[in-house]
């Protein structure tokens, strides 16, 4: 039995020194975070988190990215169900420094004009490529409102 209490009690405490608990131990890194968009009936409740997730993490390092129908909230001239638009919304974020990424395979699909794309996003060959290379590759947390 006391083995058992033994081992039990080690692997506690090899777990809590594990770096997914314990963190990395640089507690001023900021986090890492994308958000996915793809249903522009989210995009009012996503960009209220965003702006809830940086009063809280000021510092954290956010990208937007969208595909499908989640692209139309950064289309020049789209709105709110209330009649507001976005990119009042999405040029503040932006200045707090937000990105914002378009997929190109969605605007070819969908035969829309990149040019009606606003300008503080960035067209990017894939959005699902690029939510896989920034989690994979540069390590980003995942994040769908």
């Amino acid at each position: 039995m006391k083995f058992a209490s033994l081992l039990a009690a080690a692997a506690v405490t090899l777990y809590l020194a594990t770096p997914a608990f314990a963190g990395d131990g640089n507690a001023d890194a900021p986090e890492k975070v994308v958000y996915h968009v793809n249903d522009s009936a989210n995009a009012s409740a996503a960009l209220q988190n965003i702006n809830n997730h940086l009063a809280a993490s000021p510092k954290a390092a956010i990208v937007v990215v969208t595909h499908g129908k989640g692209i139309d909230f950064l289309l020049e001239g789209a709105q709110d169900a209330n009649g507001n638009p976005y990119d009042i919304r999405v040029q503040a974020l932006k200045a707090k420094g937000v990105d914002f990424a378009v997929c190109n395979n969605t605007l070819k699909g969908r035969k829309i004009d990149p040019k009606t794309v606003l300008p503080e996003a960035t067209i990017v060959p894939s959005g699902v490529a690029e939510i896989g290379k920034l989690q994979a590759q540069a390590g980003y947390v995942y994040l769908k409102p």
